[in-house]
């Protein structure tokens, strides 16, 4: 929320005007006037500590888009009303756009001067609107240095010539996100409101571990918990039965969970979780979508970090899925989120063990036992192999420590058989694994950083289709030579690392996840430093 001083230091003559625009007297109404040296001299002066202000009203010659007499006026100021009156439902709050500066008429300002004032005013507000509703309200990287997302800003005095010079409704609703995603989240939104101001999902659920077959009052609470979620018809069953394994089981799918449909701790957790906590994570996804407003590709992919999938999406519809191990939760071991384009996959690669690896990991072990971790070959700064006998080990310490380390290309590969490459300041890709038992459990945060994937080898399979005739034979052919070769893709694909902890499928399903890196909770704080507050919505 702004500050009440809006005016100080920049506007200090504006100060008192809010008692001069309640005056009533027609005798002395003016609007803006196209042509007026004063007008213009104010704008100019007001607009002057804004590069982006500045230069729109230079170029149009300090005309009035708010001010004047015309219908066109009206209509944008009408419009912009509309549209902040209207913020709730995006998650942004009011205040941000100033209503008591929207609300003031024309007609009551006295002097051109005054006029001025508020043309400027006026524009500067509804950019910044337009910017919160498109490209949200946060930078990214401030909140979280993990948080690599480039956000599509819109150049500022773009913005306001094409709003010049269209339908002022139409451009306004066409400024957020015009993705189903988004639309899906904000009907979300307003169900969690309605049920919070129904009072929720009623009490929570006080037990441990409920298995089917169980009867008594913590069975009851879960059942109505469920029928509340709607999960379950309402019934007055006291006994865990097939319709609640059942209920449960889809609640489980819904939220990442092993669907056993039985109710154990992190199940119950889950349930527990209150319609508000829920109500912001939908909130933060809206922010989270206006951060990628923008062309995706219509053929990407998408790596949902905390959802433990990577998804292949043609024309905004998903072609191939699989599970996929990401960074555990430790320092430097979180996978980061950003967009790139993968441009080449390789089959039977080498890895190149990353320095951070060798010097916490590799090192230590090497100084006790020269010949421990012999799955890796030792090398120098020009490419030659090191034998490890020639090396005194306690010589070196972290900083000094000369040599590299890689794995040659095999079954025991820490990259499997295939790594599929995006390059990026990171040094994160996506790739196969040895380590296929990773894949049943059912948090998957156990990486460096890198995101491993459940099926690799049809995920070839899927990108190289657009390509060559038979994929499984060319992949094949390829993986038969024990050598590292590198496939270019023709058509390079975008791939998006995102964090949703909630999303929607298809069908406007919504499904939730664990905050598994806490930087929901982050961004949170940060929208309510903002101003951006829960609602409730009283029927």
């Amino acid at each position: 929320m702004m500050k009440t001083g809006f005016f100080q230091l920049r506007y200090a003559a504006f100060s008192a005007l809010c008692v001069l625009f309640l005056m009533v007297g027609s005798a002395h109404s003016v609007f803006a006037q196209n042509g007026s040296s004063e007008f213009a001299q104010t704008v100019a002066q007001v607009a002057a500590g804004d590069r982006v202000i500045a230069e729109f009203y230079e170029t149009t010659g300090y005309r009035p888009i708010w001010t004047d007499r015309s219908s066109k006026s009206w209509q944008r100021r009408a419009a912009f009303l509309k549209a902040v009156k209207d913020a709730p439902s995006h998650g942004l709050p009011t205040e941000r756009y100033r209503l008591d500066i929207l609300n003031i008429n024309p007609r009551r300002v006295r002097s051109q001067q005054d006029l001025g004032r508020l043309e400027v005013e006026l524009s500067r507000l509804f950019l910044r609107y337009a910017r919160d509703v498109q490209t949200g309200i946060l930078e990214p990287s401030e909140v979280d240095e993990e948080i690599g997302r480039k956000v599509p800003h819109r150049d500022g005095a773009s913005i306001l010539s094409a709003f010049l010079s269209s339908s002022p409704d139409a451009f306004i609703q066409a400024l957020p996100p015009s993705s189903r995603e988004y639309a899906q989240l904000r009907e979300e939104k307003e169900r969690l409101e309605r049920l919070i101001g129904r009072r929720g999902w009623g009490p929570k659920v006080h037990a441990s571990l409920l298995k089917p077959g169980a009867e008594g009052e913590e069975v009851v609470q879960l059942r109505n918990r469920l029928v509340a979620m709607g999960y379950l018809r309402r019934n007055a069953s006291k006994v865990y039965d097939l319709r609640m394994q059942q209920a449960v089981a889809v609640f489980q799918f819904d939220h990442g969970l092993l669907p056993d449909g039985v109710a154990g701790p992190i199940t119950l957790r889950q349930i527990n979780v209150s319609p508000t906590t829920r109500l912001s994570q939908v909130m933060v996804a809206m922010e989270r979508e206006r951060w990628m407003n923008m062309p995706l590709g219509d053929r990407h992919v998408w790596v949902n970090i905390p959802d433990f999938h990577v998804r292949i999406v043609d024309d905004g519809e998903v072609t191939f899925v699989t599970r996929s191990v990401v960074g555990a939760r430790g320092d430097n071991r979180r996978t980061p989120e950003f967009s790139d384009v993968m441009e080449h996959l390789v089959i039977n690669p080498t890895w190149y063990v990353p320095r951070s690896i060798t010097i916490k990991e590799y090192f230590p072990r090497l100084k006790v036992d020269p010949n421990s971790v012999a799955h890796l070959t030792l090398f120098d700064s020009v490419g030659e192999v090191v034998e490890r006998d020639s090396v005194e080990f306690a010589l070196f310490d972290e900083k000094n420590f000369p040599f590299e380390m890689k794995q040659l290309p095999g079954a025991s590969n820490a990259l499997g058989v295939v790594k599929f490459m995006f390059p990026n300041l990171y040094n994160v890709y996506l790739h196969d694994t040895p380590h296929k038992e990773l894949f049943s459990e059912g948090a998957r945060a156990f990486s460096h950083g890198c995101v491993r994937l459940g099926d690799p080898i049809d995920f070839a399979y899927a990108l190289l289709r657009r390509q060559v005739a038979d994929p499984e034979e060319f992949f094949h052919d390829r993986l038969a030579t024990g050598e590292e070769i590198v496939v270019r893709l023709d058509e390079h694909v975008p791939v998006h690392l995102v964090y949703r902890t909630a999303f929607t499928q298809a069908d406007g399903r919504i499904q939730f996840r664990r905050d598994i890196y806490g930087r929901d909770a982050r961004i949170w704080e940060a929208l309510k430093g903002a101003g951006v507050s829960l609602q409730e919505i009283r029927s």
